[in-house]
C-alpha cells in the first residue's frame, strides 16, 4: 500500500496536468466516470494516501491505492486494463487496482490538513493532544491511525518506532513527554527521509527494521509479529525498543 511520501510523488509527477482539460475517460470503474468528460483540474492535492483530482468547488475525485494499486503517466500497462484512464490532449494518467469516488463537497470542508505528516498545516500539538486522549491505545496502532497521523504506513510505523526506541506494544498513556514527543516528530521526520530516499530509489537501503531479521543495534534477531487492533506486522528488537505500560 503506498505511503504519504508516495502519493506526494504522484502529485508532483501529474503536476502537468492541472489546468488541463479531461478530453477522453475509460476503465473498468463501476462509477459514473462519463462526468468527467470534458472537466478542468483545477489543482491536484493529496492527503494522506489519498490522492485528490479537484474539478471545481464542490466536485473531486479520490483515488486510494489499497493494497495493491498503482499508476502509470504517459504510459500503459500492456497486461492490465486501467480501473480509470484520463486522457488530454497531451499525455494520460492511468489508474490501476484501486478504488476511486467522487467527492461532491469543497476539499477542506472534508478533509483536516493539520493531521496529514506531509501537509505545511501538519500540527504536532494536535496530534500529541489526540495521543494523549487515548492512553490505551498501542503506539504501533497510534501511528497507523490516520486521524492522527494521515499518511504513515507500516514501513514508516516499524521504522519509527524502532529509531525512537519504542516497542510497539507500548501503550500510548505510559510514554514519557520526551519519548511522546519524538515519536510526534520523528513520524513526520521519518516521512519526509521516505521520501527524498525513494525519490533517489534507495528508499529500501535505509529500512533499519521493516523485514528485517537482525536488530542492527543489538545484533540479536528482531522478533516480528502481527500486533495490534491493526494487525499489521511489526518488526522490533526486545532488547533495545522499551515496552513502556
Amino acid at each position: 500500500m503506498p505511503e504519504g511520501p508516495s502519493i506526494v510523488i504522484l502529485r508532483e509527477q501529474a503536476s502537468g496536468f492541472a489546468g488541463k482539460k479531461i478530453i477522453s475517460v475509460s476503465g473498468n470503474t463501476t462509477i459514473e466516470k462519463e462526468r468527467l468528460q470534458d472537466q478542468r483540474i483545477e489543482a491536484l492535492r493529496s492527503w494522506g494516501k489519498h490522492f485528490l483530482l479537484e474539478l471545481d468547488l464542490d466536485f473531486s475525485l479520490r483515488v486510494h491505492f489499497m493494497l495493491f494499486g498503482s499508476y502509470r503517466i504517459n504510459e500503459e500497462k500492456s497486461w492490465a486494463v486501467p480501473r480509470l484512464s484520463l486522457g488530454f490532449e497531451h499525455g494520460q494518467l492511468n489508474l490501476y487496482a484501486c478504488s476511486v469516488r467522487f467527492i461532491e463537497v469543497p476539499l477542506d470542508l472534508l478533509y483536516d490538513w493539520r493531521v496529514d505528516v506531509m501537509s505545511p498545516q501538519w500540527d504536532p500539538a494536535l496530534a500529541r493532544t489526540q495521543l494523549r486522549a487515548h492512553p490505551g491505545m498501542l503506539a504501533c496502532d497510534a501511528l497507523l491511525n490516520q486521524d492522527i497521523f494521515a499518511g504513515v504506513g507500516n514501513i514508516i510505523k516499524n521504522e519509527v518506532l524502532f529509531r525512537i526506541r519504542v516497542h510497539p506494544l507500548s501503550k500510548v498513556g505510559a510514554l514519557p513527554a520526551p519519548k511522546l514527543r519524538e515519536l510526534v516528530d520523528q513520524a513526520r521526520q521519518y516521512s519526509f527521509d521516505f521520501l527524498e530516499w525513494k525519490k533517489q530509489y534507495v528508499l529500501r537501503k535505509h529500512w533499519l527494521a521493516h523485514t528485517k531479521r537482525t536488530c542492527p543495534r543489538c545484533n540479536i534477531p528482531f522478533s516480528k509479529g502481527h500486533l495490534g487492533l491493526t494487525n499489521r506486522r511489526s518488526f522490533y528488537c526486545e532488547n533495545c525498543q522499551v515496552r513502556y505500560g
